[in-house]
């Protein structure tokens, strides 16, 4: 910080610039405080700026100064690329045995392991190149023992992509390596490549299972191992790249290795990021809750669902239905008969009580594909249907009669009618 800034323009040797751009960004904002200069395309012109805190009669002599200093600096990041570039990035898997990951998970090279078996299970799940999977994950934390990561820790991904192309692997091989820690920040990039998707996924459960079975649990002012960006990374990645993953089946996975995995645990732990994540979009916490009642382990089709519920809740009949949901709800609650499986027709007596059976039984037949298919927007919106019938079902028709069979039936009814809507979310929790 300075209290009189003067902005200087100066140059380094434009031989440095064949050294990758990030190495060269990271020397002159983390060491010197400089900003560099990029072009139009964005890519790094031998140039910087540096701000001193006072006008100096010389400026030259200033900016010489500076440009020594960078000079110098520069020459440093060439050294470790060049000294890198001499060692493959699969000949440093080894030395990653040397690294301690967590005292009760072992070495990073005992993650290595774990990740790339995952990683190429989720892969399967996905359609992405098992191979192109299972060499990245090998690969992926390799550059962690290089000179330029060890002097830049937020390169770690970034040089392994470069190193990775200066082997000769593959493509989506280098690219994968950078994409695994993808997204690093609340509305970062997302992995591309497929390989990418399952390697970021195996890596954020993998940390997680891990560490919820050591009990070392985050809290509210603590989380060392970046568990919550790792959850809520973890659910854009599934949603927003529109991947099949079940989750309890990831985490059966995931947790095979670890002798005190707590996968129900973990799940809570990651949906209960989505609710700040569907704020962001202006969605409502009780809209999502409605969704998650059900306890749901699919975030492609959570995501599905939860949209279904904001456009329902738009419809006039919406309001209606959520209280009428909500009395179902306790009705049923403070019943402590046994409720028939099906709903006998001959104990139907009342005009509206027929209704509603009639209603929902041509709803039933007539919304099934829409419930199969998972267009939850569509049936939500053919339920609505049932708003003048059940109203008129609650206005008519008593339902504690001193009948037991009658009443029972008619619990019964109420029972398949809140199913029914059970089937997308439990609406009975969303609020007016």
């Amino acid at each position: 910080m300075v209290e009189w800034p003067v902005p200087l323009l100066g140059d380094f040797n434009p031989d440095y610039l064949d050294v990758p751009q990030e190495a060269l960004i990271s020397y002159m904002q983390d060491h010197q405080k400089y900003f560099p200069v990029v072009n139009g395309d964005g890519k790094l012109m031998p140039r910087f700026i540096t701000v001193a805190n006072i006008e100096s009669k010389d400026p030259s002599v200033v900016v010489a100064g500076n440009e020594r200093v960078l000079n110098a600096r520069l020459s440093d990041a060439r050294f470790f690329w060049d000294t890198d570039r001499k060692q493959t990035l699969e000949s440093r898997v080894e030395k990653l045995d040397t690294i301690l990951f967590h005292k009760k998970l072992g070495s990073v090279l005992d993650k290595v392991k774990r990740v790339q078996s995952i990683a190429a299970a989720v892969a399967q799940w996905i359609g992405a190149d098992v191979d192109n999977t299972r060499r990245a994950a090998l690969l992926a934390k390799a550059d962690l023992v290089s000179d330029m990561v060890g002097e830049f820790p937020e390169l770690q991904g970034i040089m392994g992509r470069y190193y990775a192309v200066n082997d000769g692997e593959a493509d989506e091989v280098a690219q994968a390596i950078e994409e695994q820690y993808w997204p690093r920040f609340a509305g970062d990039h997302l992995p591309e490549t497929g390989a990418g998707q399952a390697l970021a996924i195996a890596d954020k459960i993998d940390s997680l299972a891990g560490i919820f079975s050591t009990g070392e649990l985050p809290t509210g002012t603590k989380d060392p191992y970046g568990l919550r960006r790792a959850a809520l990374g973890l659910l854009r990645i599934i949603i927003e790249k529109r991947l099949p993953i079940d989750l309890r089946e990831l985490l059966r996975k995931a947790g095979r290795p670890f002798e005190n995995a707590d996968s129900d645990a973990v799940l809570d732990y990651i949906l209960e990021r989505l609710p700040a994540y569907y704020a962001d979009e202006g969605l409502d916490t009780d809209t999502v809750n409605a969704v998650l009642s059900l306890k749901p382990g699919e975030p492609l089709d959570i995501d599905r669902r939860v949209r279904a519920v904001a456009a329902f809740r738009e419809l006039p009949e919406a309001e209606a239905l959520a209280a009428a949901n909500k009395r179902i709800r306790n009705i049923l609650k403070k019943s402590d008969a046994a409720i028939p499986e099906t709903v006998d027709e001959s104990l139907l007596e009342e005009e509206q009580e027929k209704a509603l059976f009639d209603t929902m039984t041509a709803l039933k037949t007539e919304l099934e594909p829409a419930f199969e298919s998972g267009d939850y927007a569509a049936a939500l919106s053919g339920l609505a249907a049932l708003r003048e019938p059940v109203d008129a079902f609650f206005d008519a028709v008593m339902v504690n009669v001193d009948d037991k069979k009658v009443r029972a039936n008619r619990l019964a009814l109420l029972k398949q009618l809140g199913d029914l809507f059970l089937r997308v979310a439990d609406i009975s929790r969303l609020q007016s």
